[in-house]
């Protein structure tokens, strides 16, 4: 089938033969391939940004969604393509837009560590609040990761810190979970909450370890 083709040769970065191919068949610029994928989607997550460009002026559809509901925006976030995450907002790429588990740009950001482009996302717009299918928010992923500069970040978004996810666990639960205690002392000192139970009855304190249990008392009585 030509529309896989053409995507295959988007992914490749094979400018050339994708400008032939397409210069013969406009129609092939906004077709799915077998994955439900368009040729925007495998330049953007092989990173050729050139080959982005061009097929947005051609007039693909900047947010087109695969099987997944992700929008290129979201691709180019989790890959970390900061100069196509910069093509794409540029070109008003909804920086909110949620795919089928309920996960917007930030989420991904906040996983992975991304701290520039999350500073874009943020720039551009982005709802730091927005919860996942699970309750999950971007300073949840980011305090189970440890990733102090983007939770940072979030924080001076004004965000709750004491949000809970579908299962009761607010940022410092899994922060504590996972014992990141620049983390957890970072959330106390923003006014997270050590008495806060999850659905297993379970604070924060019950979950951290002996040494950051006296860690976050501490950090709570400063901030008193």
């Amino acid at each position: 089938m030509e529309e896989n083709q053409v995507c295959k040769l988007a992914y490749e970065g094979n400018f050339p033969q994708l400008r032939v191919k397409l210069e013969e068949n406009r129609d092939l610029l906004t077709k799915y391939d077998n994955s439900q994928r368009m040729p925007l989607h495998w330049a953007v997550s092989a990173g050729h940004t050139e080959i982005a460009e061009y097929l947005l002026k051609l007039g693909t559809p900047v947010d087109v969604r695969d099987e997944s509901n992700w929008t290129p925006l979201m691709i180019a976030v989790s890959a970390g393509r900061t100069d196509i995450v910069t093509l794409l907002l540029g070109h008003g790429a909804q920086v909110n837009a949620v795919n089928r588990t309920g996960q917007c740009c930030l989420h991904y950001a906040a996983s992975k560590d991304r701290f520039q482009i999350a500073e874009m996302l943020v720039d551009a717009g982005a709802d730091c609040t927005v919860a996942d299918s699970m309750g999950s928010t971007p300073s949840h992923r980011a305090s189970s990761k440890g990733h102090i500069q983007i939770l940072k970040l979030l924080i001076n978004q004004q965000i709750n810190v004491n949000s809970q996810d579908s299962e009761g666990s607010t940022p410092l639960h899994l922060a504590c979970e996972e014992d990141r205690v620049a983390t957890g002392k970072l959330l106390v000192e923003h006014g997270a909450r050590l008495d806060i139970q999850n659905k297993e009855e379970k604070s924060p304190l019950d979950l951290a370890c002996r040494g950051m249990q006296r860690s976050l008392k501490h950090a709570a009585s400063l901030d008193r």
